[in-house]
């Protein structure tokens, strides 16, 4: 049986621009044939199995063959798989997909086009320009300044093509620039029109250099722009001042390093990406079983028997719903025990395995559990409580309860270790790239950072911002001071107050 090829249009860069079908086909894919302009965030809703071929082009750099792709897809649908051939932008538009849906057609491969966002729409928005406007242009030309290999000389008709429309979008035309622009202002094209050159469009690194036909070649080179770049040629270019949002926020561009593992960065990355920052994800710090995973299993089977069971983290309920499963148990293992968590999250966290805590501190730290379990109440004496928690945890909460009289259980649900060598080079490779600045949700998260790094003096160019006070003491311990600390233990108050220190300008 023959398979199925998926052309599918990752979109410009940001990868929350990839739609929700290609995200479908990309889970479903066998085999991805991905180019070199896709955000790497768009592969990891892969399968585990999935076989991911890199055959990416970028100008000046050696790269698969437009036959050798042909070969890939006609090879691996052949055999019966799902073939999803991933192009940045749209496939359709200057992305040669139509020669390989040509290709697939002779030789009978059944094939679906999944369009994507492409790049003009985006770069233009994302720079603060509207490709049209109702009293500024009414017609757009997409032209590209590389054209076929095989041709002996251009296609363009030029004499048309540089007054034809009000807005005209050259793609890959940035090394070209100065001759095209003179051809343009030759073909009656005004020399003074707005142009508006963008790089890296849609991503934190995205950067906009404006001119006019006379002179954005000479403005571009002096700011250094290269590929990958879109040219916009038309008045639709001065309405960026105006229009102007994603580069006008105060964490655009900025590198902001997330020392966490991979599986607890999501939402901290798609805060930051929402306001236009870059996080670069490094896992100082290793979430593991365990020593003795059976106590856990145990304890967790038999969570019924207690009077309060208590959840201090996100890793801590996936950790104790994990170890139930393990022994073929759900929720229903807490029968009538009371449930509480520190903070909202937690409560979050809790609630995907059909739970709803009966307390829920609204501090986020031990402490602030601990006030509330006395609050409610009278007598925590002889109260039987389940206590499973990092193996390292603060034993606040712990000393707390016993000083009370509780009869406390305290079983280890996971372990927090610090960066093997794989994770220390990662750490070393981020930071010796650049960081603005660093989010530290823990005061282990800093100490192992620190440990992992050949010189930590490095981090002092950066802005260290703390997720609360035990945290910022943490860091302070080291030596480091603290640009600013989040109002609540939360990870939208970390951000706000990164966010909130530059807000002056600094």
């Amino acid at each position: 049986m023959k398979g199925i090829v998926h052309l599918v249009g990752a979109g410009p860069g940001d990868p929350d621009l990839i739609t929700v079908k290609a995200r479908r086909r990309l889970a479903e894919a066998d085999v991805v044939l991905y180019d070199a302009l896709v955000h790497p965030e768009a592969l990891s809703v892969c399968r585990k199995d999935a076989e991911l071929v890199f055959v990416g082009k970028r100008a000046g750099r050696e790269s698969a063959r437009q036959a050798a792709i042909h070969e890939l897809m006609l090879e691996h649908a052949s055999a019966g798989k799902r073939v999803v051939r991933l192009k940045g932008g749209d496939p359709y538009l200057f992305g040669r997909g139509s020669e390989e849906a040509e290709f697939l057609a002779e030789h009978g491969i059944p094939f679906e086009v999944v369009p994507g966002v492409p790049s003009p729409l985006a770069a233009t928005a994302y720079a603060g320009i509207s490709l049209t406007h109702r009293t500024r242009s009414s017609s757009v030309a997409y032209v590209t300044a590389t054209e076929s290999e095989e041709k002996d000389r251009t296609s363009h008709d030029w004499p048309k093509l540089a007054t034809a429309t009000q807005t005209l979008v050259i793609f890959m035309g940035v090394r070209k620039l100065e001759t095209l622009m003179r051809i343009l202002a030759e073909n009656g094209r005004d020399p003074s029109t707005p142009v508006a050159v963008i790089q890296w469009a849609s991503l934190p690194k995205q950067r906009t250099v404006i001119g006019t036909v006379a002179d954005i070649a000479e403005k571009a080179k002096a700011a250094g722009v290269g590929m990958p770049a879109l040219t916009i040629v038309g008045d639709v270019v001065s309405l960026r001042e105006q229009l102007r949002w994603y580069d006008a926020r105060p964490l655009f561009g900025k590198r902001v390093l997330v020392p966490r593992t991979a599986e607890g960065s999501e939402r901290l990355v798609r805060l930051l990406r929402d306001r236009g920052a870059e996080a670069v994800v490094a896992p100082s710090l290793r979430i593991v079983p365990p020593e003795d995973p059976e106590a856990l299993a145990e304890a967790a089977a038999k969570a019924s028997t207690y009077d309060l069971v208590l959840f201090t983290s996100g890793n801590t309920v996936d950790a104790f719903f994990a170890a139930l499963a393990s022994r073929g148990k759900d929720a229903r293992a807490l029968g009538t025990a009371e449930v509480a968590a520190v903070g909202p999250k937690t409560a979050e966290a809790l609630a995907k395995y059909g739970v709803r805590a009966d307390l829920v501190a609204k501090s986020t730290r031990a402490e602030g559990l601990l006030e509330e379990l006395r609050r409610r109440h009278a007598d925590l004496a002889k109260k039987r409580v389940l206590f499973p928690r990092a193996e390292s945890a603060r034993p606040v909460l712990l000393e707390g309860l016993r000083a009370d009289g509780a009869e406390v259980d305290l079983v280890v649900a996971y372990r927090a270790l610090p960066p093997n060598d794989e994770g220390r080079r990662e750490i070393q490779a981020a930071v010796d790239e650049g960081v603005d600045a660093v989010l530290v949700s823990s005061g282990a998260t800093f100490d192992h950072l620190v440990d992992a790094l050949r010189d930590p003096a490095c981090l002092r160019a950066a802005k260290l911002v703390s997720i609360g006070p035990v945290t910022t003491d943490a860091i302070q311990k080291h030596g480091f001071e603290v640009a600013a600390e989040a109002s609540e233990s939360t990870l939208e108050a970390l951000v706000d107050a990164l966010e909130a220190s530059y807000e002056g300008g600094s």
